[in-house]
């Protein structure tokens, strides 16, 4: 039997990348970098595609990479995640909006489209609130507002951006919690690993200089992570909860996330555990082709 051709969508290759082209390569699979920049997929010709048995998607690029699994899709070539599932996972309004119609604890967020009716929201949410932009990562573009007067400056400032996501206001109640929240990391069917992430800053993300250290996985956690991101439809994922008064909540759910830090802190080889579930995937066989959503 040949080695699985595994193709890995790529921006750039970061230390994850590294650490999951190696323990591909090292369990006998033939790995193909997919180099998002250089694509070109001729949309008359398939057979002129990149030949791989399955993509795992690593792209930082959400728009590329969006494009380009769906047209694997639909060549009948599987992907991990799916491009569905990485669509929801990227528009935090749909996410949420899956996960409280799932009864999936999370919080409560309201969404406007005009500074007047978002101001009005947020009167209903309460103060301090957090405005967050509907796409992105890394705990970027967040805002914690005190007052009207701060929600109206910021709201303001993102609508003079012009862009459609920044005309979309993401409300969300603001929690104030124990100066950490728990990223779980979940591989199919089972948690990989989980880590607490502390900062004295309320953003308790690694890119903004968290400090992450072990965190237990309890039956509670393990069972709210696997069905936030199977309500999501994601098999690899990042789930961010957060301990509130009512017990752990959802914060966010995340598709292509990064894990070295995770690696480093609880010393579970996650990049083996992901290879492991690719290639375990890949022998399955060819999927259906999938029509291109419209």
């Amino acid at each position: 039997m040949s080695a699985p051709r595994i193709g890995v969508l790529l921006s750039h290759v970061r230390e994850e990348e590294k650490l999951l082209l190696r323990a591909l390569s090292e369990r006998g699979a033939e790995v193909v970098r997919l180099y998002d920049r250089q694509l070109v997929f001729d949309l008359t010709d398939e057979r002129s595609w990149p030949q791989v048995d399955l993509v795992l998607d690593r792209c930082m690029a959400h728009s590329r990479g969006q494009v380009a699994l769906r047209l694997f899709e639909s060549a009948g070539v599987p992907t991990i995640n799916r491009s569905q599932a990485t669509a929801i996972a990227d528009d935090k309004v749909l996410t949420t909006r899956l996960l409280a119609a799932a009864g999936i604890p999370t919080l409560r967020t309201l969404v406007a489209f005009d500074v007047e009716s978002a101001l009005a929201a947020l009167e209903r949410l309460g103060y301090p609130a957090v405005i967050k932009p509907v796409t992105g990562s890394w705990g970027r573009l967040l805002a914690r507002v005190n007052s009207p007067a701060a929600a109206r400056a910021v709201l303001q400032h993102k609508r003079s951006l012009g862009s459609f996501h920044h005309g979309v206001f993401y409300l969300q109640e603001y929690v104030d919690k124990p100066g950490r929240d728990v990223r779980v990391f979940v591989v199919g069917d089972r948690v990989a690993a989980a880590s607490y992430r502390q900062a004295d800053h309320w953003v308790t993300n690694v890119a903004r200089g968290a400090v992450s250290y072990p965190c237990r996985v309890t039956p509670e956690l393990a069972d709210l992570a696997l069905r936030a991101v199977q309500t999501i439809g994601l098999e690899i994922a990042g789930v961010d909860l957060v301990e509130t008064a009512d017990g752990l909540e959802v914060l966010e759910v995340n598709g292509g996330v990064e894990f070295k830090g995770l690696m480093r802190t609880t010393h579970i080889d996650v990049a083996g555990l992901i290879a492991d579930y690719v290639l375990a995937r890949a022998t399955r066989g060819a999927s259906p082709a999938i029509a291109l959503s419209r």
